[in-house]
């Protein structure tokens, strides 16, 4: 019998009439033929009240009794919605994280998991009845309760959805789905059927709110098919797997309130990036959108993004980087804003990026930067002109059109897109080691790309529509891209450059030839071939140290870096083609991947 998993958060299960709701839900997948069990979180608000409450009682509570005070929010949740399933007619048994058996280290607030029984859970649905498990929670190895931190509740989910082998994984939320973009924002926006597991993590790191970017990851791992479902109504949600939508977009992000900071006239030479990087790290200053072009007449310039809040910190940290490197200057800039575009379908489809650069040339919006991974696009704008952004590239890519949604478990059919794992003993020991590591800095895997060329287009119009013509062009000449990066623009003139298949760069070199031809003292630069390593993980804005580790990596290593690019779970650069397996190596030592 298939096993599913439903995920209540506390605006699910925040009244009456809502826990009666999520009951009746478990009820009917229950009675549709599947074993069921809940992780439930405590009812809305619940655990901030906890904490004023303590706050009251103690100026600086201790750790432990706080995990002991906030577990019983779960708690209250769990018994509810089990005398809730009763008054149904089936059978239900409520169960803490210590009675699942889910054992943790003694770390309060943020424990990690250390090892998961499954025999309790599965007795009881062998008897026919519904698990209702607090999420969020564990036990030590001295029964003290313990919290998981941040996401607990998505974690326990996934987790025992992982150790199950559960079909699918139901995360019941107070929205429809997962939309192409913030329905708030552009009121086409439309939910989205099936996305990929990637596409997810990107999204989720540029801020959709849905779950837990660590537990979407964790569920990648392990292929756990999870579907956002909303709460008020029985309509199927979005399914997030290792499939998604035959699109070339899926979805659209923005970052309203944004600032970029410029060092400008840096020696090009090891080591740079780590002095800058190592002095961010220090303020934990969350740094995003890093770009590095071409250096030009032995000199270097970075630019990157930070929320405008941390700006006058930023500018602190970057005097102190100029300073020890004893040259270069500081510039920043304010209002402007980060439009994203996201799709597994980029992977295949060129001309992705002459779309969206068309979108923004029509309405006279200029590209102040670009940068793109694997599967998404990234440009940096005038916020004055945000919203006209964000709606021109949701027009141009159509992601208002409708498609087929796929059908929820709850109607009676299960996913397929879960791959069989390990048996028994041996998937819960790889689980928990996944789990082990899932606050760490993740970087999961670094990569060596030896395939690739370098063109770079100096001294280009500062204008709407520039980049648009090259890059149409060299789509119309089926020449596959990869990075893209263009940095702020000085006096009028900015260079762009991108890396693309070593066996297209001749015919790449001749179709930008042509486009450039009447751009008066536009030039073209090449090498015909470089190394890009990448290092891919999750949370890599968020966590400094990601950006301060590689490129400490490789200064020690005497590795200089031409270009740089990132995503949120994705940094790469592009160093001399003879010095990759050096940088590779180096990498994988730096972030313990031997």
């Amino acid at each position: 019998m298939s096993i599913v998993v439903q995920k209540f958060g506390g605006t699910s299960v925040a009244t009456a009439e809502k826990i009666r709701a999520a009951a009746q839900r478990a009820v009917n997948t229950k009675r549709a033929g599947h074993q069921v069990v809940m992780v439930v979180s405590a009812r809305g608000h619940k655990t901030d009240e906890l904490v004023r409450l303590a706050e009251e009682v103690s100026a600086k509570p201790s750790t432990r009794e706080m995990d002991m005070l906030l577990s019983t929010g779960e708690q209250e949740a769990v018994a509810l919605v089990a005398m809730a399933i009763h008054g149904l007619g089936e059978k239900a048994v409520s169960l803490t994280g210590g009675q699942i058996g889910i054992v943790t280290d003694s770390t309060y607030s943020k424990a990690r998991i250390r090892s998961i029984s499954n025999d309790r859970i599965k007795g009881h649905l062998n008897a026919g009845e519904i698990v209702v498990a607090c999420g969020f929670q564990g036990i030590d190895d001295d029964f003290n309760i313990t919290t998981l931190g941040r996401g607990g509740s998505d974690t326990t989910a996934t987790a025992l959805a992982a150790a199950l082998e559960a079909d699918e994984c139901e995360i019941y939320t107070d929205v429809e789905g997962v939309f192409t973009t913030d329905p708030r924002a552009v009121s086409a926006a439309r939910k989205v059927s099936e996305i990929s597991y990637d596409e997810m993590l990107e999204l989720a790191s540029l801020g959709a709110g849905v779950m837990h970017s660590r537990s979407i990851e964790f569920a990648k791992k392990f292929r756990v098919p999870l579907r956002v479902r909303p709460s008020f109504n029985n309509n199927a949600g979005t399914l997030i797997s290792n499939r998604s939508e035959d699109r070339v977009v899926t979805g659209l992000a923005m970052a309203k309130n944004e600032a970029r900071v410029t060092l400008g006239d840096l020696p090009d030479q090891p080591g740079v990036m780590k002095t800058i990087f190592t002095n961010m790290s220090a303020r934990k200053i969350p740094i995003d959108m890093v770009i590095q072009n071409v250096a030009v007449s032995g000199k270097a310039e970075v630019t990157f993004t930070v929320p405008e809040g941390d700006l006058a910190e930023t500018l602190t940290a970057a005097e102190a980087a100029v300073k020890e490197l004893g040259a270069g200057f500081v510039r920043s800039g304010t209002h402007v804003s980060k439009v994203s575009a996201v799709g597994s379908g980029m992977l295949t489809h060129s001309g992705v990026a002459a779309q969206m650069f068309k979108s923004l040339s029509d309405q006279k919006i200029n590209l102040e930067m670009i940068t793109t991974s694997e599967i998404k696009i990234s440009v940096l704008v005038d916020r004055s002109r945000c919203d006209d952004a964000l709606l021109a590239v949701h027009r141009g890519f159509q992601l208002e059109q409708s498609t087929a949604v796929a059908p929820a478990i709850g109607a009676g059919q299960v996913a397929t897109a879960r791959a069989s794992g390990p048996e028994n003993a041996d998937r819960l020991e790889a689980v928990v080691s996944r789990l082990a590591s899932m606050e760490d800095i993740v970087v999961s895997e670094v990569l060596l790309d030896e395939t690739q060329a370098r063109v770079s287009v100096h001294n280009i119009p500062d204008v709407p529509g520039s980049c648009t013509r090259i890059f149409t062009a060299v789509a119309n000449g089926e020449v596959v891209v990869d990075m893209i990066v263009q940095n702020v623009s000085h006096s009028g003139q900015a260079q762009v450059s991108m890396t693309v298949p070593r066996t297209q760069l001749e015919h790449c070199l001749k179709v930008l030839k042509t486009c450039i031809a009447d751009w008066s003292g536009a030039t073209i630069t090449s090498e015909p071939a470089i190394a890009k390593l990448s290092v891919a993980g999750i949370g890599l804005r968020t966590h400094t140290g990601v950006g301060e580790r590689l490129f400490r990596a490789l200064a020690d290593a005497g590795i200089n870096i031409q270009m740089i690019n990132t995503s949120e779970i994705r940094m790469s650069v592009v160093v001399a083609t003879n010095q990759g397996p050096q940088g590779y190596a180096a990498l994988k030592q730096a972030f313990h991947l031997e």
